[in-house]
C-alpha cells in the first residue's frame, strides 16, 4: 500500500509542476520587461528545472544512496533560490506600488 501512495504522490507532484509551468509560460507575455521581466525569466527557468526534476522522482529507487542525497541537496538549494527570487520579486513590486 505504501508503494501506491508514493506513486500517487509522485504523479500528483508532476502534474502540479507542469500546471505551474503552463501558468508561468502563459503569463510571460503579460509581464513587462525591466526588473519584473528579468525575475520572471529566472523563475520560469527554475520552474522548468523543477518540472524536469519531478519527472525523475519515479526513478529515485534506482539511485544509490549517495546520488539520492546529492539530488535532495540540489532540490533544497534550488528550492531556496526559488523562494528568494519569488520573495524579492514580490517585495520589489510592493515597493514600486507603494511609491
Amino acid at each position: 500500500m505504501n508503494f501506491n501512495i508514493v506513486i500517487f504522490l509522485n504523479i500528483a507532484a508532476i502534474l502540479i509542476m507542469f500546471y505551474c509551468l503552463f501558468l508561468v509560460l502563459s503569463l510571460k507575455t503579460s509581464i513587462p520587461g525591466g526588473m519584473v521581466g528579468k525575475h520572471w525569466n529566472f523563475l520560469t527557468a527554475l520552474v522548468a528545472l523543477f518540472s524536469i526534476g519531478y519527472l525523475t522522482t519515479p526513478f529515485f529507487d534506482q539511485l544509490s544512496y549517495e546520488v539520492l542525497r546529492l539530488v535532495v541537496a540540489c532540490i533544497f538549494v534550488f528550492g531556496a533560490i526559488y523562494v528568494v527570487v519569488t520573495v524579492r520579486l514580490i517585495y520589489n513590486i510592493i515597493k514600486e506600488l507603494s511609491e
